[in-house]
């Protein structure tokens, strides 16, 4: 919408009211249209009528997807209708997840570009593998397909609503939480990671080769594109966000504890993955193909501002002016 405010028509899914008016405020030209993702026959009679669908809404939401490659199969083979969907490297933890090994280090890499076929046949019970299937198995003359797939997602996002991504924010609520830094296992996992604005430059660039009837992104089957600008090893993510956290003197000590699975999956809904699966790939189509050249700042530079919003948004900066004061 800000690089192109005049060219298209955009309508947005909104839950309510209320999220409509966030909306609303910030991009007053947007279209809204009040559902869910269950709604199935309003996301297939979307569809039908979109020349682009982009989903970022939830990776493994299969009525959504169901809906809303049903609605663009409707289009023709010479007008063909697009969807960009979002799934994650978090399906590349399969391999640990099935072994139940949690915190050790992998040299496996995965690649989007001579090794897509590899990432698109990976096993049926990989976290997002469902629904990937269900787009990639949608790709035809009349629906082009492309999945974007993120690894750890760090930065303030710029829309309006949550700012907030998942696996550095938890961790570094859970630091506060518990007084100290946690870590899985030996903390050896290996994650890729990507600015959140460094992000959003793959989907402005996937829309406008779309608009564009193709452009020279990959459809179907070859379109697959991760999007990492680097790599972290999750110990040395917990060292940092417990050393930011003590700085800011929310924490008495920058120490990091091991903690027992158990106890990582009760502070965080699947933390032992987050945390504690590897999951190692290059994004080298969105290179190639869209001229993507990721420029954010890195994940350790935004570790201190991230640890000091979840301070804020907790209560924890108050707390912590209160004990002060005495």
């Amino acid at each position: 919408m800000r690089k192109h405010p005049n060219d298209y028509q955009v309508s947005a899914l909104v839950r309510n009211s209320d999220k409509g008016a966030q909306v609303a405020s910030q991009y007053p030209r947007i279209r809204l249209v009040y559902g869910g993702l269950d709604n199935a026959e309003l996301l297939e009679g979307e569809a039908r009528e979109a020349d682009i669908v982009l989903h970022c809404a939830d990776a493994d939401h299969v009525v959504a997807a169901e809906a809303l490659t049903k609605g663009l199969a409707a289009h023709s083979t010479e007008k063909p209708g697009y969807i960009v969907h979002t799934s994650g490297t978090g399906i590349l933890t399969f391999a640990d997840m099935e072994r139940q090994t949690f915190g050790e280090s992998s040299s496996k890499v995965y690649n989007d570009w001579d090794g897509v076929g590899e990432v698109t046949s990976l096993p049926d019970f990989a976290p997002h593998r469902k629904v990937d299937k269900i787009v990639l198995h949608a790709a035809t003359t009349n629906v082009k397909t492309a999945i974007v797939s993120p690894p750890t997602i760090y930065g303030q996002g710029r829309g309006p609503g949550n700012p907030r991504s998942i696996q550095v924010p938890e961790l570094s609520r859970c630091t506060l939480q518990k007084g100290h830094g946690i870590q899985v296992g030996p903390g050896k996992t290996y994650w890729n990671n990507v600015h959140v604005h460094d992000l959003s430059d793959v989907y402005v660039a996937l829309v406008e080769a779309a608009a564009a009837g193709g452009g020279t992104a990959s459809w179907g089957h070859e379109g697959y594109y991760f999007t990492e600008n680097g790599e972290h090893v999750w110990g040395d993510i917990s060292r940092n966000v417990a050393a930011a956290a003590h700085k800011q003197g929310f924490i008495a000590s920058a120490d990091v504890k091991v903690l027992a699975d158990k106890e990582i999956n009760e502070l965080c809904e699947g933390g032992l993955i987050l945390w504690g699966a590897n999951s190692r790939c290059r994004a080298i189509r969105a290179r190639k193909l869209l001229g993507w050249s990721p420029r954010g700042n890195s994940l350790e530079e935004e570790i201190p501002e991230t640890v000091s919003y979840e301070a804020d948004i907790r209560g924890f900066v108050k707390h912590h002016a209160a004990k002060v004061a005495g």
